[in-house]
């Protein structure tokens, strides 16, 4: 055979070979015995933090961050970013946050050198009260839309919205700390939200489980048009890579560019939203919208080996985080190995006792004198550290009594910029994409926040017309010596005041970076008495994640505590940092593994 007719055979042969592999279905992922790569610095699980001088930006979505460094690039403030990123996030993350739903916010601002809190979140429908509340949950049960057994306020449909805050705390945040015009840092999500954005995997995952869900959920309601229409054309979720618009979304975007704060909470948009609801029983009104305002609040804080962790004050949990290192500073955690028995058990055992006065005393501190101030003390962490056994779990704890002063799903993000601004954003809509309720037109999902009212009269939690509930979403801020250190948080119902703990350590006991100590494996402990009066069992259970070493899990078993293994990381949260070095005169910035996100820099 010549050896030009061999050349043309192979050709031939390669490109009927290609031709059949570009033609074959997608194969189905098989799990493979292949192990991690190799690293030339730094622990073999982890990988490089991204550094950078001029600016910085950290989310759970590649484009959003995209969007962020884009308006710092144009002159932007690290605050101008975090609405720009939050607004595409809302766009490209909508299974867990958007402006249906509420904001939490930490700001470190270089001009006045201070931090400042901002509480975005929306209060219950005020023409309800929780006598009528209670009756048409019962009715709910009467007509067999409720379980005859169910407990607590149900988690979709309008009882469980609350006015939404976090277009009331975009303008406040962009009236103290803006540069760019609101039109200019909401135009990349409104381009996206026309043109198209391709969804990634992550999210792609938590779409396909949340059209199950409303699928089944609301199958004979009206309401799943809206949300088919807005989210699942065809009656299917986006595949990863697939282009999805929200063309509803760019309009009310694009009307608040325009029209400013109002239209949203007094305009059209407002009685578009209150006629919505206008229908349903205990739905909001739009006195509700037109009422509503968020509040700059002053952070509350612990120190821990040094270090002064900052955290927003109830009706949030950020307090739970700062009672969990007051309790852990009794013990030298560092005389053990990271991955040892003697660690998760210390840091879950505070972690109990820290929820514990969460489900006693956490509420709207307009409603209900809360000891605040006694949680967080020196004495109090070393009273309640007394109650932990050190050798096994205790079956049960109790709220203390600290001195009286006179699976959730979220998005986080942290920006920097080139003048020292640093901002810490938590952002959500609750329980995964929200109530399930969309206002015909507008491309968002209420959140289901006032779930996590209590029922019980006497709870400072109880529901009343025009109160906030109680709040998992948190952002974190660390100091050093009165400079700013690092802007974090870590998105993920309960998880997250036991992940800002278990980063810390991380960190501060065992000197990982800022990247390590967000991938290494974690743990989640769920159960126990809850806010809502709805407890579980007091011992609870401690979920850990596969990288945690076998020895350590038998110990733990051994010492009284319910484990169970969990490789999927949906339950362990996603974590963002951004971390400054003034000697350096740079940014080192971290993102989660377990989300899709990226951290970019200039």
């Amino acid at each position: 055979m010549r050896l030009s007719t061999c050349k043309v055979l192979f050709a031939v042969v390669t490109l009927s070979l290609l031709q059949a592999c570009a033609s074959q279905p997608e194969v189905s992922r098989v799990p493979a015995e292949l192990g991690a790569g190799g690293r030339p610095v730094g622990e073999i699980w982890s990988r490089s933090p991204v550094y950078g001088s001029r600016g910085m930006a950290a989310t759970a979505q590649p484009l959003a961050s995209q969007v962020a460094l884009d308006i710092l690039k144009q002159g932007g403030s690290a605050v101008d970013a975090a609405i720009a990123a939050n607004a595409a996030l809302g766009l490209m993350e909508p299974t867990g946050n958007g402006i249906g739903g509420d904001i939490f916010v930490i700001v470190w601002d270089p001009q006045t050198r201070q931090l400042y809190g901002y509480n975005g979140s929306g209060r219950s429908p005020g023409g309800q009260s929780l006598a009528q509340l209670q009756a048409r949950i019962d009715a709910l049960k009467e007509r067999g839309e409720l379980p005859a057994d169910a407990r607590g306020i149900p988690s979709h449909g309008p009882l469980p919205v609350t006015v939404p805050g976090t277009v009331d705390g975009w303008f406040a945040l962009h009236e103290r700390f803006g540069k760019l015009p609101m039109s200019q840092i909401l135009a990349p999500t409104i381009d996206y939200a026309r043109e198209g954005f391709p969804v990634s995997p992550v999210i792609a995952y938590y779409f396909d489980r949340s059209w199950a869900f409303f699928s089944k959920r609301f199958a004979d309601s009206p309401h799943l048009d809206n949300i088919r229409n807005t989210w699942f054309p065809g009656g299917r979720a986006a595949a990863p890579g697939e282009l999805l618009t929200n063309r509803d979304l760019a309009d009310t975007l694009e009307t608040i560019a325009l029209e400013g704060r109002d239209a949203f909470y007094k305009g059209s948009l407002a009685r578009r939203m209150a006629d919505y609801f206008e229908t349903m029983e205990g739905g909001l009104a739009y006195r509700d919208f037109s009422e509503h305002r968020g509040e700059w609040v002053v952070p509350g804080s612990v120190n821990y080996r040094g270090y002064d962790l900052y955290e927003l004050p109830p009706n949030g949990q950020g307090y739970a985080a700062l009672q969990m290192l007051s309790i852990l500073k009794n013990v030298d955690l560092g005389q053990w190995p990271r991955a040892s028995a003697e660690v998760f058990h210390y840091m879950v055992e505070a972690k109990r006792l820290a929820f514990e006065d969460v489900a006693r005393y956490y509420a709207d501190p307009a409603f209900a004198d809360l000891p605040l101030s006694g949680l967080l003390s020196d004495g109090y962490g070393r009273q309640r550290f007394a109650e932990i056994n050190p050798s096994a779990a205790s079956p049960t704890f109790g709220p203390g009594e600290p001195a009286l002063e006179g699976e959730g799903d979220t998005t986080y993000l942290t920006v920097a910029d080139e003048s020292g601004m640093m901002v810490s954003l938590i952002q959500s809509n609750y329980r995964g994409m929200g109530s399930g309720m969309v206002a015909d037109g507008t491309g968002f999902m209420f959140q289901d926040r006032g779930e996590l009212f209590s029922l019980d009269p006497e709870h400072p939690n109880a529901y009343q017309p025009g109160k906030r509930p109680f709040h998992t979403i948190i952002p974190a801020f660390l100091m050093k010596d009165g400079e700013p250190l690092m802007s974090f948080g870590l998105m993920g119902g309960g998880m997250q005041p036991q992940g800002h703990v278990q980063v810390l350590v991380n960190m501060l006991d065992y000197g990982m970076n800022v990247q390590e100590a967000g991938d290494a494996a974690r743990f989640l402990h769920d159960g126990g008495r809850q806010p809502t009066g709805v407890n579980g069992d007091p011992l609870g259970t401690l979920y850990l994640e596969p990288g945690v070493p076998a020895g350590t899990v038998e110990r733990l078993r051994a010492m009284g505590h319910k484990v169970e293994i969990d490789s999927r990381g949906v339950r362990f949260g996603g974590y963002q940092a951004i971390m400054v070095d003034r000697e350096k005169g740079s940014y080192a910035g971290a993102t989660e593994m377990r989300k899709d996100g990226t951290v970019v820099a200039w």
